[in-house]
C-alpha cells in the first residue's frame, strides 16, 4: 500500500521547545518582502508561506487553493509540505513560515510553558470514530485494553495527544498511563514493522496507517481512543504567532474567508477530499476511498477547543487552567 509521507502530527513538548529555541534566529516573515507588500486591496502581505504535513487534516486548504479562492482574495498561498511536525513550530517562531497546521495539544503545551505566543485563525480537523486506534499484532494474546498492563505502546511522541488519548482509554479500563505501561515514541510509518517484530506490544495509530496495518499485517483493533470524553475531539487548526496576527489583520481575514470556502467543500463532499489527497500525498485512489475520515469544522469554536486544554490539565499535562478564548481570531462575518 502506498502511504502518506510522515504523518507524525504530534510532537512532545520538550522536542518542540528545544527545536523552537534553535529556530528563533531565522529570518522573520513579519517584515514585508517584495512579494509581500501591501496590495491595492489593503492586504499587509499578499504572499504567505504555510507549513502543512501531507495528511488528510489539511485537505481544506488544498481545496481552497485549487479552486482559486485564495487568488480571489489577492493572496498567493505557498503550501510547504513538512516531513515532520517537529519542523512546524520552530519554522513559525523562526519566521520561515507564516502559518502552520498546528496540533492543538502541541501548540497549547508550548503556549502554557511560555515557549511562544500563538493565535488560531481557523479549525482544521476533528476526530471521528475508527481513525485513532489502539492496535496489537494479529497473534497477540492481548484481546482488550485491561490486558495492556506492563505493555510497551508506540505513540508518535511522549507528552502528546497520542499519549493523552491512550491514557484516557487506559483509565477507563482501570489502568494508569504512568505506572502500568511504557510509551515508546516512533513515527507512524515505523509502527507496523515494530508491531510485527514484537518491538512494541501495541500502537496508537491513525489513518491511513491504521487501515494499512490491519490490511497488510492483520493487526487487530482493541480500542477506538476517540470515544467518551474524547469523542469529536479537536485535533488541529491553522496557527500563526500573536505578532503575525497583530501585524497582518487584513491578510488574516482574507485567508479565513478563502479557507472556509475550501473547508466547507471538504466538510460536505468526501469525493473532493479524496481528489485533493491524490494531489498532495502518495496515497492511492483505492485507499483514499476506504480510509476512515475525520470531520472538517467550518467554524472556530472556543468551547470546542477549550476541551483540549481542560483535558490536558485533567491529565496533568498543564499545571493550571488555560483559557483558549484569547488565542482565537474571530472569523469574518
Amino acid at each position: 500500500m502506498r502511504r502518506l509521507r510522515g504523518r507524525t502530527l504530534i510532537v512532545g513538548t520538550a522536542a518542540v521547545l528545544a527545536l523552537a529555541l534553535a529556530a528563533c534566529g531565522g529570518s522573520n516573515t513579519d517584515s514585508a518582502s517584495p512579494t509581500g507588500q501591501a496590495n491595492a486591496g489593503g492586504l499587509e502581505k499578499t504572499t504567505i508561506t504555510i507549513g502543512a504535513l501531507p495528511i488528510p487534516d489539511s485537505a481544506g486548504i488544498h481545496i481552497a487553493k485549487a479552486k482559486g479562492y485564495f487568488a480571489q482574495e489577492g493572496l498567493d498561498v505557498k503550501i510547504q509540505p513538512l516531513q515532520s511536525s517537529a519542523l512546524a513550530v520552530p519554522g513559525l517562531l523562526g519566521g520561515s513560515l507564516d502559518m502552520i497546521l498546528g496540533n492543538y495539544f502541541a501548540i497549547l503545551n508550548v503556549q502554557a510553558k511560555k515557549g511562544g505566543e500563538f493565535r488560531f485563525l481557523a479549525d482544521a480537523f476533528e476526530a471521528k470514530p475508527d481513525i485513532f486506534l489502539l492496535v496489537v499484532p494479529k497473534d497477540s494474546p492481548i484481546k482488550e485494553v485491561k490486558q495492556l498492563k506492563g505493555a510497551t505502546i508506540a505513540v508518535p511522541a511522549v507528552n502528546s495527544i497520542g499519549e493523552l488519548a491512550t491514557g484516557y482509554v487506559l483509565r477507563t479500563a482501570g489502568l494508569d498511563r504512568q505506572k502500568d505501561v511504557t510509551f515508546k515514541p516512533m513515527a507512524f510509518p515505523d509502527m507496523p514493522a515494530n508491531l510485527a517484530s514484537g518491538n512494541v506490544d501495541a500502537a496508537w495509530i491513525t489513518e491511513p496507517f491504521a487501515t494499512a496495518v490491519q490490511k497488510a499485517n492483520g493487526a487487530r483493533k482493541i480500542a477506538d481512543t476517540m470515544t467518551g470524553a474524547m469523542a469529536d475531539f479537536p485535533i488541529a487548526g491553522w496557527t500563526v504567532t500573536k505578532k503575525w496576527a497583530e501585524a497582518n489583520p487584513k491578510t488574516a481575514a482574507a485567508f479565513q474567508r478563502a479557507y472556509i470556502k475550501g473547508q466547507q467543500i471538504a466538510a460536505s463532499d468526501r469525493k473532493e477530499v479524496e481528489k485533493a489527497l491524490l494531489s498532495y500525498t502518495e496515497i492511492s485512489a483505492a485507499d483514499a476511498s476506504v480510509i476512515g475520515m475525520g470531520a472538517f469544522p467550518t467554524t472556530l469554536n472556543g468551547t470546542r477547543i477549550q476541551r483540549v486544554a481542560d483535558l490536558m490539565q485533567e491529565f496533568g499535562y498543564l499545571q493550571e487552567s488555560l483559557d483558549v478564548t484569547p488565542l482565537l481570531v474571530p472569523l469574518p462575518q
